[in-house]
């Protein structure tokens, strides 16, 4: 019996727009100011098998933090004008745990990408897909637990951002 080597699944996934009125630049301002980069220190820790500190830090993060962004409006520049265009990976590596334990492959979906981006009519806002469609697919109740409280954290502070 061989095992399969290519598989394809369909998932729906609910898509948030959230707007705002205020410029790009503000907007980015007050969700890096909510939103802390984490400290990679964590994985330095884990690296060296330090997991009880780790644990012990973790712990004391806030909900969400940034893991990296990329300037995606600067990369429009080879094509044309550069545009208002952020993508962030934002999360909390100890809930991305709390799912991972369950299926490995939740670790596809986390930390969540958020696009904060600015369009062509100059329309500001933070485009993202809400975890619970993403992490339902794994159809597990432990996930989707943790999932429905990573949907109302991400939520709540990008609408904090934009408001």
């Amino acid at each position: 019996m061989s095992k399969k080597i290519y598989e394809v699944k369909t998932i729906a996934v609910e898509h948030v727009t959230i707007c705002s009125n205020n410029p790009f630049s503000m907007v980015r301002t007050k969700l890096e100011g909510l939103v802390s980069r984490i400290d990679d220190g964590i994985f330095t820790l884990l690296r060296y098998g330090e997991t009880a500190r780790a644990l012990k830090e973790l712990e004391a993060l806030p909900a969400l933090s940034i893991f990296g962004f990329r300037d995606h409006g600067a990369l429009l520049g080879i094509a044309g004008p550069r545009r208002n265009s952020i993508q962030y990976d934002i999360g909390n590596p100890l809930t991305a745990s709390k799912m991972t334990k369950h299926d490995i492959s939740a670790g596809l979906y986390a930390p969540i990408r958020v696009l904060l981006r600015e369009d062509l009519h100059g329309e500001v806002a933070f485009e993202y897909d809400r975890p619970i469609s993403m992490f339902g697919q794994f159809e597990s109740q432990e996930i989707d637990a943790v999932a429905t409280q990573l949907d109302k954290d991400l939520r709540a502070v990008l609408e904090e951002a934009a408001a």
